[in-house]
């Protein structure tokens, strides 16, 4: 499956009819990534596939020992679940080939319900989560796990763009709001995302007491997959 540029190539056959897909692309703070990993160790995820671009830098991710593509599709059919899962800050320039991707493998699959976060910078320590659907039953949803629903303000980048073809096409996605501080892991925020995106998907769970380990690991991965795409971007464009 191809949107442009972007590729998607499965492994596997797999069955999510009316499942769902969490975006798992790093924001602010890494919170997002950092709370999609957490939630695929805790819930028995399995590896069904890569997301691949050109325009991605040529980065391999090594863990354990083994090489690992930096952005890749995973999978739990008892959950009816796929996580978009990715070490890599994308460019702006290719927010919008991915999120179309993300629609168009939703469509396949015929995904009920699309779930993204964006991140808010804030020092504040009460900072409450908030939602955004892109339909009334997505905002339902939203008011049924307990969160407030955005009235008034902007969403960026991948989920802003999920949100927007959602209200066209009437795919059920909701962008979850959160608090970063921006500096660091921050671990608190992450707890937070995973229990919100656990409520919003049923049978999934997060393992709290591991979320910290699991977080620093992550967070070192990405951080280190980001510096090498930028020297790699540096190096390129000279």
């Amino acid at each position: 499956m191809t949107s442009s540029e972007i590729i998607i190539k499965e492994f596997k056959e797999f069955n999510l009819e009316e499942g769902y897909l969490i975006d798992g692309f790093p924001s602010v703070g890494l919170t997002s990534a950092i709370a999609t990993e957490s939630m695929i160790h805790t819930s028995q995820f399995e590896l069904g596939g890569i997301i691949d671009s050109k325009n991605f830098p040529p980065i391999s991710v090594i863990k354990e020992g083994k090489p690992n593509h930096p952005s890749r599709i995973f999978i739990n059919e008892d959950l009816k679940v796929g996580v978009f899962s990715s070490y890599l800050n994308l460019d702006q320039s290719l927010h919008r080939q991915v999120s179309e991707s993300m629609l168009e493998w939703s469509k396949k699959h015929k995904i009920k319900l699309i779930v993204s976060s964006v991140a808010v910078k804030s020092d504040k320590e009460d900072s409450q989560m908030m939602g955004v659907g892109s339909t009334d039953s997505a905002r339902k949803k939203i008011e049924e796990i307990g969160l407030k629903v955005l009235d008034h303000g902007t969403i960026p980048g991948i989920p802003g763009r999920l949100l927007n073809e959602g209200s066209i096409t009437n795919q059920d996605v909701i962008v979850i709001i959160f608090k970063t501080t921006g500096k660091g892991p921050d671990f608190k925020s992450s707890a937070e995302l995973c229990m919100v995106m656990s409520k919003l998907i049923p049978g999934a769970s997060c393992d709290i007491p591991s979320l910290q380990k699991e977080a620093e690991k992550a967070e070192a991965t990405i951080k280190e997959t980001q510096e090498e795409s930028t020297h790699l971007k540096d190096s390129m464009y000279r």
